[in-house]
């Protein structure tokens, strides 16, 4: 018993490992090209389409991937994803080229779904019962401080522009080793109403049980690159400090870093529906009331902490939503359809925040997030007491 217990310690931090390398490695690339690139003379445009790669590739591989799950179990997907991972990184410094940095953007966005939807399905099947919230959000904060932590590797560009990639990937290959000393599980068989459906069946009854549980991770795909890809642009419009706005970005992965784990606990204990439903109201006053202070960047910056503190976390609340809702036996697929609905509000996010900067002018963009976060709200109060009632009858 007391061997047992110590195996699954040793997978759940092997696993939370990864996923914070993983994060490292996405939190590194988007500003470390984004920089390579401005200062090659690489227009706007060209940049911002580049790094759609990595959500492109998510979307991609997403209808493939829970077969060979199913089939091999997680630990022949997590170790291909990592070594798609790794060795794309170390493939960047050999041609400095738009085109050829777009595939391996777009080979990462596979590998690194492969390593977030075998952990991520892992997790929710293997963790006690009562303790997923807290196991999720430790997921969810080993991935947030990685990605944190990644921008850090930029300036390594001033000794060499290709040193950040060897770093980052011998990082990957160190996390990627601790997996080949881990046993292999598979999910939980088919049965009932899902067995013999074919994959669209699977994903049409999952959608079901839990469709609800899917739009956190989208609205948080939609935040996540909407604040870090275009808040910038709108903040130095608005004559901000350049300093100023990375420490106010800074500040909502601050916020979401400091409340992860307790957030993920009270889902545990009161409900996700209700933590879920508390954070999204929440950040709905706190940027809209943040969209009447932009005068002042202190303001500002305190906003983002605190509705990072009540947003940080949709993205594992939701995965831990889905769990609840989900048969076992449709984990995978639920999983799945979080991942995708994620990646679904990442490329989202950029095109509807950048038209709402482009047609109009004297409208916060702060208050643009307030109603995209009311209406998810809106959506989730009435749609989660639907799922209620259909459940008890």
């Amino acid at each position: 018993m007391v061997a047992a217990h110590r195996d699954e310690q040793r997978r759940f931090w092997t696993l939370i490992i990864i996923v914070s390398i993983s994060g490292f490695s996405q939190g590194m690339l988007l500003p470390l090209i984004s920089v390579i690139f401005e200062s090659d003379g690489v227009s706007t445009t060209l940049n911002g389409l580049n790094a759609t790669g990595l959500y492109i590739g998510t979307l991609l591989i997403s209808p493939f991937i829970e077969q060979p799950l199913r089939k091999f179990g997680y630990k022949p997907i997590i170790i291909v994803g990592g070594a798609v991972v790794f060795l794309s990184l170390l493939l960047f410094p050999l041609w400095q080229n738009i085109m050829f940095w777009f595939i391996l953007r777009l080979l990462i966005g596979i590998g690194d779904h492969c390593l977030h939807f075998a952990t991520q399905t892992w997790l929710t099947s293997s963790a006690p019962k009562g303790n997923l919230g807290k196991s999720m959000s430790i997921y969810g904060l080993s991935f947030g401080v990685g990605f944190a932590v990644g921008p850090l590797m930029v300036p390594l560009i001033k000794i060499s522009e290709m040193l950040p990639f060897i770093v980052s990937s011998i990082l990957c290959l160190i996390a990627w080793s601790f997996v080949f000393f881990i046993s292999n599980e598979k999910p939980e068989a088919l049965k009932g109403d899902s067995q013999g459906t074919n994959s669209f069946g699977r994903y049409k009854l999952s959608f079901k049980y839990a469709w609800v549980a899917f739009l956190p991770p989208f609205v948080y795909g939609v935040l996540e690159t909407s604040l870090n890809a275009l808040f910038p642009v709108y903040a130095l419009r608005k004559d901000f400090d350049v300093s100023h706005v990375s420490i106010i970005l800074a500040s909502f992965s601050i916020g979401a870093i400091i409340t992860q784990i307790p957030l993920g606990i009270l889902g545990d204990q009161v409900g996700r529906r209700k933590v879920i439903l508390i954070g999204l109201f929440f950040g709905t006053i706190l940027f809209g009331v943040g969209s009447q202070f932009e005068s002042s960047e202190l303001l500002v910056g305190a906003i983002f902490l605190v509705s990072g503190m009540f947003l940080g976390s949709l993205f594992s609340l939701g995965i831990t939503y889905m769990a609840d809702l989900t048969p076992k036996d449709l984990l995978p697929t639920g999983n799945m359809l979080c991942a995708i609905f994620f990646s679904l509000g990442s490329l989202t996010g950029p095109f509807i925040g950048g038209l709402f900067l482009q047609v109009t002018e004297n409208i916060s963009f702060l208050l643009f997030i307030a109603v995209i976060l009311f209406i998810v709200y809106v959506i989730v109060y009435i749609g989660s007491k639907k799922l209620d009632i259909q459940q008890v009858r």
